[in-house]
């Protein structure tokens, strides 16, 4: 992920959308989030900034969510191709932007089981989200006739985003290193594509 444009956050007054952009600006720069630290930045108490973002775990989620729509519309420009190959190699392009990412990387290897249930649940936003974006972008690919493929968009889409976490958290998960070009190459041949 490179370095994310501003962001408002839709239907929260100016004090809130002020406090989620400081709250943002510190997850990039690799700091850990803490709300009562954020609330003394604010000049607010921590009630305030609850009332505003949420708990911890949701504002990360909201930061997350925030961070992956730019991170994934960079990595459709740099794909090309269409139907499955723009898949698959979005999903390579995208996978590669969370490896590279000093700031992410902190943030996984300091919160490695809330990182991992806040991405990868789906009681979580954040995921859901990701398999959204990748669900319209089949959607897009079978109504161009680029894309034809067994499952719905969905499930499809489901199965792309779970092969990109498998890599991309492989250190986490099972102590391999991550490996976009393994994305690149399971999802393309998930999609029947070359990648």
């Amino acid at each position: 992920m490179s370095r994310p444009p501003p962001v408002a956050v839709p239907g929260r007054h100016a004090e809130a959308q002020r406090a989620f952009r400081l709250a943002r600006r510190h997850f990039v720069a690799g700091e850990r989030l803490d709300m009562g630290l954020l609330a003394a930045e604010l000049g607010v108490d921590r009630s305030t900034v609850f009332r505003w973002l949420g708990n911890r775990d949701q504002l990360l989620a909201a930061i997350l969510i925030s961070l992956t729509d730019p991170a994934v519309q960079d990595a459709e420009a740099k794909a090309g191709g269409d139907g499955g190959r723009r898949i698959a190699l979005t999903a390579y392009h995208y996978a590669q932007a969370l490896i590279d990412s000093t700031f992410f990387r902190a943030y996984l290897k300091r919160e490695s089981e809330r990182a991992l249930r806040l991405l990868t649940s789906t009681a979580s936003p954040v995921q859901s989200h990701v398999v959204g974006i990748f669900e319209r972008m089949a959607e897009r690919e079978r109504d161009r006739g680029a894309l034809t493929h067994a499952l719905g968009s969905h499930d499809l889409a489901y199965l792309v985003v779970r092969i990109i976490e498998s890599f991309v958290y492989a250190d986490i998960i099972t102590g391999d290193p991550p490996d976009a070009t393994k994305v690149r190459a399971a999802v393309a041949a998930l999609l029947h594509a070359d990648a």
